[in-house]
């Protein structure tokens, strides 16, 4: 029986067009463990390596061995100080502290200046708080107060503890969903504060999504000033994470010095199911292997240096680093005379706070989980110049153009971090 050259043809052409929608549908699954959120559907999906650098999304670099991307010029705040109106007189407190790392922190100390700012509260500097009980740090351990109370000077009123004819006991709990709103705020946070005149703020979050959204509201320029403008961190901390790079880049002669920073933490991968699911294989997390196959794939050479958000090494790491042997931990690239007190203790946090930085700062961003850690550092990467942000995938095929695999919140532009930069 003969053969239809043309069915042949038309039946080659529908699996590949089956194989892109997959990956497509996969990507953004990576990014939207809940709803869609306003807006959504003006966006527009980029088919080409040519589309995404014609739009100046990413360049790639031609100077580095492997498909680097280049730095784009830091994007310029949208909102001004100017906009804001100085606070009036300072009428009662508002007090919270921050939890679970720094990819919390960020949405925390936000929704905090939004809700003083609204209230003309004055806002009690944070503490930090771990995970385990009488896990308790101060503010300065870890961040600068010093530029954290100058970048609200006018804005919100700071002070640095409650009075001491204030008792803890009589502040009222208040918890606001992230990204709180001003109707919220008007419903559900002013009414207790006017009647017991100080609260302790929590926020809950019922969402990790941090897309833009398409309504405009009169507490978005303070939300960005308070999620991008207020805080650093404090020069040790700092010094720590400047050293860790310059090594990473040490290691990184043959690609002029770059390297990618993959959060990927085993014991997070053992606590969540990261087999696909549906026709499209849809996935939230990929283990060590699959990245590697994932890095090979898309280009990069196997003498790429790669930092691992993982605390210690495990042997479940080691399929990566066959792969790729230049492949460390924080045990590989921090100084010996920091480990006492940055990597030995029993508080993690300054860990996260090192990962996080190290994965804001990297020449690409691999979040090999999903969740807030990869939303924020996107935030934070993004109004910095670093869009080299990769989600990654099952490719069934030996190569793919490493653009393919763009995050979403890059390559649609629909993070939060664009509607507070330009």
């Amino acid at each position: 029986m003969g053969v239809d050259l043309r069915q042949v043809v038309a039946g080659i052409l529908t699996l590949t067009m089956f194989v892109m929608l997959g990956q497509m549908i996969k990507r953004d699954h990576f990014d939207s463990l809940q709803d869609k959120l306003p807006g959504d559907g003006e966006d527009a999906h980029f088919e080409s390596v040519n589309a995404i650098e014609n739009d100046g999304l990413v360049k790639l670099s031609k100077r580095s061995k492997g498909p680097w991307m280049e730095d784009i010029q830091e994007l310029k705040p949208c909102w001004s100080r100017t906009d804001l109106d100085e606070i009036e007189q300072s009428r009662g407190y508002v007090t919270f502290s921050l939890t679970n790392g720094p990819e919390y922190h960020v949405s925390q100390i936000a929704d905090a200046v939004v809700v003083a700012r609204y209230l003309t509260a004055t806002l009690v500097l944070p503490d930090i708080r771990g995970s385990k009980p009488g896990d308790v740090r101060n503010f300065e351990d870890i961040y600068d107060v010093d530029k954290f109370m100058k970048s609200l000077d006018g804005i919100v009123k700071v002070a640095k503890e409650l009075p001491n004819e204030i008792s803890i006991r009589d502040l009222a709990a208040v918890k606001v969903p992230n990204r709180v709103t001003e109707d919220h705020i008007v419903e559900s946070v002013e009414p207790v504060f006017k009647s017991k005149g100080n609260i302790r703020l929590a926020t809950y979050f019922p969402t990790v999504n941090m897309r833009k959204t398409a309504q405009k509201s009169s507490v978005d320029s303070v939300a960005c000033l308070g999620m991008f403008g207020t805080f650093e961190l404090q020069s040790e901390v700092l010094e720590v994470v400047d050293s860790m790079i310059d090594r990473l880049r040490t290691l990184s002669r043959k690609s002029n010095g770059k390297f990618i920073a993959v959060d990927l933490r085993v014991e997070i991968l053992e606590n969540k199911n990261c087999h696909g699911s549906g026709s499209a294989r849809a996935k939230n997390c990929y283990n060590a292997q699959e990245i590697a196959l994932f890095l090979r794939k898309v280009g990069f050479d196997t003498d790429t240096t790669i930092y691992l958000t993982q605390s210690r090494w495990d042997n479940s790491l080691g399929v990566l680093r066959d792969i790729f042997p230049k492949t460390y931990t924080k045990e590989r690239v921090m100084p010996d005379e920091k480990k006492g007190k940055f990597l030995e203790s029993e508080d993690s946090e300054f860990e996260k706070v090192i990962d996080f930085h190290i994965c804001s700062q990297s020449d690409v961003f691999v979040p090999a989980i999903s969740g807030l850690f990869y939303a924020n550092v996107a935030g934070k990467r993004i109004a910095s110049g670093k869009p080299q942000i990769l989600v990654p995938a099952d490719i069934p095929a030996t190569s793919a153009p490493i653009t393919n695999y763009l995050s979403p919140y890059v390559a649609k532009r629909n993070h939060l971090a664009y509607s507070c930069f330009c």
